[in-house]
């Protein structure tokens, strides 16, 4: 069953499964986080969090807008607060590393939510963003029909024009690739890698193992070819300029 923030806010990672870890080693290929400060922003429930304490860095701090995820996310993190994307309440040019895993599609300004990612970020820092791929075929955070909110999977949704689309999911974004980094326009930044990448299908897998597998491996491989455009996910890398 859904939460009953699942329409403002998606659902969390509540276990950690063949997904996460594949997210996990892509951040540290992307940003080292051994010995580093890492911010996540947007933390849910802290899982991601939890798993950059225990293996790479004691100087871990992220924040929510939701009080009950924060709550539970203190349990490993105990620099965990509640504040909005786009007033982060940390310095300028502090952190090393600032996670972003699909996030700025729920929040209130994107654009301001990535400033604010940028200014917290010292020099030379990188971001790690992940969000929700326009040409995915299925839009996974439901929909609205008659004003209605109704969680599940709904194919095709994200392939309508945006009058439309956004009257069927006006409580989420998706993004284009141009979409996705024009939202750093104008900001001390400098994309170092932008890719599309799918999921882990993790419930698939542990209804139908071989069949499963067969098809996460496939995809997994699809990523290097044109057909990287129907990912779940865009991947994007930013480091912040002197």
């Amino acid at each position: 069953m859904p939460s009953h923030l699942a329409a403002a806010r998606g659902e969390p990672s509540y276990v950690w499964r063949d997904g996460q870890e594949r997210r996990l080693r892509m951040i540290n290929h992307w940003a080292e986080l051994r010995g580093a400060c890492v911010l996540e922003a947007g933390c849910g429930l802290g899982a991601y969090s939890s798993q950059f304490r225990r293996r790479f860095s004691l100087c871990v701090e992220a924040f929510d807008i939701e009080p009950e995820r924060i709550e539970f996310a203190r349990r490993d993190t105990p620099h965990a607060l509640v504040a909005a994307a786009e007033a982060a309440p940390y310095r300028s040019d502090y952190f090393d590393v600032v996670i972003s895993n699909e996030v700025i599609e729920h929040v209130q300004d994107d654009r301001a939510a990535v400033a604010e990612m940028v200014r917290v970020l010292r020099p030379g820092g990188r971001i790690v963003l992940f969000c929700p791929n326009r040409w995915y075929p299925v839009e996974q955070h439901g929909w609205y029909r008659r004003g209605e909110y109704r969680f599940g999977n709904i194919p095709l949704i994200n392939y309508l024009p945006d009058r439309w689309r956004n009257r069927l999911a006006p409580h989420v974004r998706t993004y284009t690739a141009r979409g996705l980094r024009r939202l750093f326009d104008g900001l001390p930044a400098q994309i170092v890698h932008h890719s599309r990448i799918f999921g882990g299908y993790d419930n698939i897998i542990y209804r139908h193992p071989h069949a499963g597998r067969w098809l996460r491996d496939a995809l997994y491989l699809a990523e290097r070819t044109p057909l990287r455009m129907l990912a779940l996910s865009h991947l994007l890398v930013v480091e912040k300029t002197g």
